[in-house]
């Protein structure tokens, strides 16, 4: 049933042929009104089915520019000198201003033109997307060598071992600062973060009031399907900004102002930045494009009289997404409208404290939220930070992160989800087996985690981070090896020795004098020789030393992904237990309630505890202009023991939360049982989760 549009108790009322032939220009495709109801059908902005494809697309565009972000958290790290906890706060930042509006959408209902306002949000999402892409064009291109001299070519002489009496004595890098550069840094970061408020406040509108519409104008038979398809499109989002990422992060991030002769980097190098602004253009792009249908659809159109041929072939699927006995999404999202359709915004803010707290009493509910909120605290954390985590520990690039994760671990996800809503739906699962089957999917999860601990090498020894101390300085910490040479004291441009897997910070460091670049057919590989305190004096390679445990990447992968199916087998049935376990006249509510719990208790404040995590793991900074700006180097151990450890500190509290639901229901059911046995003969089938009266059990099947 659709969201209510007169008082409450009247059904919903589609204009008569009158009506309609009287429509407002507003109401009409293109502003332009037609009075007769046969065209008004023939347009294609009148059909439902259209509509669908329209909203699964946008959904699809907007799900990838939001999660585009995490596809090059990294990235954007290095390239604005910002700590993980900086970052992870403005990946959740989106949250901020959805949540803030998204109660308030419950209010509104249908009392606007929903296309429209789909539109308008859509709009809003696309500039939002701009607006992360406008720091790469305001500020100075990138120097990965930040020790060469402008009017020099970068990775030059500065960073070679040179005589101390020819070069000046090293200075540290804020002398260098202005109030200007600290300036332009707090824009760029005031812009990215506004950005992302914007991006939050446009998604608001696009997903309630569009499943709210399908649900009011398709065939009552026909809307499950529709539904399940908008969500299986939907699904793929997410998986695509990984793909996204992992292409535009192959290329070099100034591709738009390439430095005069070429660059001598490769996407291995730790200096590497991608173009990460494209990705948001692109993406940006998408949006604009399919939010321009929605300023021509009606407020309303005729509801759909037929029922599609092929809809019970294919139904299973979209039930196992969208099940018949849950309340339909326009009843969701319009919860506080059907408890009091009089209210005025302010009536409305004053009611709603007391209806949460009702809700929340509910122990089956509190706990099932409780789980989904660990739950979906592991997966924005790991969604977050997986592809850092990668580059760091197995030595890969980020382009080759992202892929993995978008080839594998969304594509896991999205197979779990739907397999969790088949079996409740084939197996007719009441709450009991729901309970168990969250349990055991929880269990199994956390089972598989365990080996995560074990999958990786430590930090390879690095020349005055890992095996010197690194609070002293003097003259005594200088190796004889080269004390002859002058080395800048900021300069970032590591150099690996093969033979000993030692790596340096530069090329001065390790004694080096000369440099030497290899060209081949596909790439440019660039060497240091006369390196005085290497074996031999080289040559040694630019960039960093590989981790021992690349060929683990796969097989971590591999684990991960199963993980996440086995994690995402829950979401179903413990959707189910949530709509089983309040009572009716909460059902609507809860739902909504529970979607703001889940934004407010696990999206916004994950990514920002596994940030901070992850700072703490750091053993070298980077400084700019006396700040403590993007990390250098990470204990490979304690970075592991620690993003792992968080997952499945989170995977542990809702593998407690399932096993305490299925103790209570059983609990619950025994006492059911008990009430039936003097009346009913035999044992009934599985009772309701919450007093109350007694129902037929055909409402626990699916």
């Amino acid at each position: 049933m659709g969201p209510r549009i007169g008082p409450m108790g009247e059904e919903p009322q589609m204009p008569d042929k009158d009506t309609k032939a009287m429509m407002s220009t507003e109401d009409t495709p293109g502003g332009k009104a037609s009075p007769n109801p046969q065209d008004l059908r023939r347009s294609v902005f009148y059909n439902i089915k259209f509509f669908v494809l329209c909203h699964s697309l946008l959904q699809l565009a907007q799900l990838m520019i939001s999660g585009y972000l995490k596809s090059s958290i990294s990235t954007v790290e290095k390239r604005f000198g910002l700590s993980s906890q900086t970052s992870g706060l403005l990946a959740a930042f989106n949250e901020v201003g959805n949540t803030a509006l998204i109660v308030f959408v419950s209010y509104f209902g249908s009392r606007v033109h929903r296309p429209r306002l789909i539109g308008y949000g859509a709009v809003l999402v696309a500039l939002a997307g701009l607006l992360m892409s406008l720091p790469h064009f305001i500020s100075e291109p990138y120097h990965y060598d930040r020790a060469s001299p402008v009017d020099k070519p970068q990775d030059f002489e500065a960073s070679l071992c040179q005589t101390k009496t020819l070069v000046p004595a090293p200075t540290p890098s804020n002398s260098s600062c202005s109030s200007y550069m600290e300036s332009q840094h707090l824009a760029v970061v005031g812009i990215m973060f506004t950005a992302q408020t914007l991006l939050g406040v446009g998604s608001v509108p696009i997903q309630p009031f569009g499943i709210s519409y399908i649900d009011d104008f398709a065939h009552n038979s026909n809307s499950p399907l529709y539904l399940g398809i908008l969500f299986a499109v939907t699904m793929m989002g997410p998986g695509m900004a990984y793909g996204l990422g992992g292409l535009m992060l192959r290329l070099y991030v100034d591709i738009d102002r390439m430095p005069e002769g070429g660059i001598s980097l490769n996407s291995k190098d730790p200096r590497w930045v991608g173009a990460w602004w494209l990705g948001f253009l692109i993406s940006a792009g998408a949006v604009a494009l399919a939010a321009v249908p929605y300023f021509f659809f009606p407020r309303e159109m005729p509801k759909e009289k037929h029922e599609l041929r092929f809809r019970r072939k294919v139904l299973a699927v979209s039930d196992s997404l969208v099940s018949k006995d849950e309340e339909s999404p326009s009843e969701k999202q319009d919860g506080l409208v059907q408890i009091a359709p009089d209210l005025t915004v302010i009536q409305f803010i004053k009611v709603f404290p007391r209806v949460l707290l009702r809700t929340l009493r509910h122990p089956i509910f509190l706990l099932v939220v409780l789980a989904q909120v660990c739950t979906s605290s592991m997966v924005a954390g790991m969604a977050t930070f997986l592809p850092k985590f990668l580059e760091r520990q197995f030595s890969v690039t980020a382009s080759y992160a992202n892929l993995l994760i978008g080839g594998l671990t969304i594509p896991s996800a999205i197979t779990g989800i739907v397999v969790g809503g088949i079996v409740v739906k084939r197996l007719h699962l009441g709450p009991m087996r729901c309970g168990a089957l969250c349990l055991l999917g929880a269990l199994f999860c956390l089972f598989l985690s365990l080996p995560l601990f074990f999958m990786g090498c430590p930090t390879h020894q690095i020349v005055g981070v890992t095996h010197q101390p690194r609070n002293l300085t003097g003259p005594e910490l200088v190796p004889a090896c080269r004390e002859r040479c002058s080395c800048p004291l900021d300069d970032f441009n590591p150099v690996c020795d093969p033979s000993t897997h030692v790596e340096y910070l530069t090329p001065c460091q390790a004694g080096c004098t000369r440099r030497v670049s290899q060209e081949t057919l596909d790439k440019s590989q660039v060497f240091y020789t006369n390196c005085s305190c290497v074996v031999g004096g080289g040559p040694v390679p630019a960039g960093s030393c590989d981790s021992a445990c690349s060929h683990l990447v796969l097989p971590f992968m591999f684990l991960v992904s199963l993980g996440a199916a086995l994690a995402s087998l829950t979401h179903t049935p413990s959707f189910m237990l949530i709509l089983r376990g309040v009572k009716k006249e909460d059902k609507t509510l809860a739902v909504g309630i529970q979607f703001m719990l889940l934004r407010v208790l696990a999206w916004m404040p994950s990514p920002v505890i596994h940030g901070s995590a992850i700072d703490t793991t750091c053993v070298y900074w980077a400084q700019s202009c006396g700040r403590r700006a993007v990390c250098r180097y990470y204990d490979h151990d304690l970075l592991r023991n620690r993003f792992i450890g968080l997952q499945f500190f989170f995977k542990t509290g809702s593998l407690a939360c399932f096993a305490l639901i299925l103790a209570i229901l059983r609990q619950q059911d025994k006492e059911e049982r008990t009430q039936v046995a003097v009346s009913i003969p035999g044992l009934q089938q599985q009772q309701p989760l919450v007093s109350g009266p007694e129902k037929k059990p055909e409402e626990y099947t699916a």
